[in-house]
């Protein structure tokens, strides 16, 4: 693994063209034992071509490169520019635009959009831990303000064709994010039973549909109506902070999202959130490490089932 590195500057010395990102990828990959990338093989005997951008399996005969079963195949884009793609991406608190993206890499836009997209994939935690201990439980919802929408598109409701979204934080730990088709019990209650260890401290407002928990966990609430916004150790504000940052986020750099995409967006801040402790370069590392697997574009255009 390269030695540690700050800034843009030193990311460029560290990874200077594309016999170096290829032999770093593979390192992340195989740590020096390729294995064949074919889902139907798997096999860990693999030939290396001299000039090592290729590999043949030993038990399939099929030629590979380091790509094939990540991010990155198929793509016409250097892995250079892919890395610095992560770099910026995981680096920026707030993220990155495709339009910013696309000027920093020379790239078009829509080939910097598809990149993002394929890069808030990795961000999702495949096997996330069971949250723990007191967990703060809150909904939000995503979309433009009333205020800002022509006349004729107002609704009079604050949460009418906004995308709801619930958010689970663990205290001292990490939080975890799902987007709801609405706030009806049968969309709130299974994540929280899925992702919170039964007999946790709970805290929520007091959305009547939360009354259902009490069997589970040791739930409190705090009524937001009457101004009580903490009481001792009972309160969502640190969640609260998660959202404020998340809005922000989309506000200052993207302007606005789409329904179909929310939760990439979600699981990048939720990403950055629980990885605050690490450095730009651990974080680096540890989004390259999940990129086993693709998101293809047909897939990320098609309609919203």
């Amino acid at each position: 693994m390269p030695k540690k590195f700050k800034g843009l500057i030193d990311f460029i010395e560290k990874f200077p063209d594309e016999k170096t990102c290829r032999k770093f990828l593979a390192k992340m990959r195989w740590d020096g034992k390729p294995v064949c990338p074919f889902k139907d093989c798997k096999h860990d005997k693999v030939y290396v071509y001299n000039d090592e951008k290729k590999y043949k399996c030993a038990k399939c005969r099929r030629i590979f490169s380091v790509r094939v079963g990540t991010i990155f195949e198929d793509s016409k884009i250097s892995l250079q520019k892919w890395f610095m793609a992560f770099y910026l991406t995981t680096a920026h608190k707030k993220g990155i635009s495709s339009l910013q993206l696309g000027r920093d890499l020379n790239i078009t836009q829509k080939s910097a959009w598809f990149m993002l997209h394929r890069i808030r994939e990795t961000t999702r935690d495949k096997a996330p831990e069971i949250l723990e201990g007191v967990v703060e439980i809150d909904e939000v919802f995503i979309g433009g303000k009333e205020s800002n929408k022509h006349k004729h598109l107002r609704t009079g409701s604050a949460q009418e064709n906004k995308t709801p979204v619930i958010g689970l934080l663990q205290r001292g730990k990490e939080v975890r994010t799902k987007v709801l088709k609405n706030v009806q019990a049968r969309q709130l209650i299974p994540p929280i039973l899925h992702n919170v260890k039964p007999g946790s401290y709970i805290v929520t407002d007091q959305n009547s549909t939360y009354k259902r928990l009490q069997g589970y966990y040791v739930h409190v609430t705090i009524n937001h109506d009457r101004g009580e916004y903490a009481r001792d150790a009972a309160h969502v504000n640190t969640l609260e902070g998660f959202w404020s940052h998340l809005k922000r986020m989309i506000t200052g750099i993207y302007h606005q999202i789409s329904e179909k995409h929310t939760h990439r967006y979600c699981d990048a801040m939720s990403f950055r959130y629980n990885t605050r402790h690490l450095t730009d370069v651990e974080r680096f590392y540890l989004a390259i490490s999940r990129c086993e697997g693709r998101l293809r574009y047909k897939e990320l255009i098609k309609d919203q089932a």
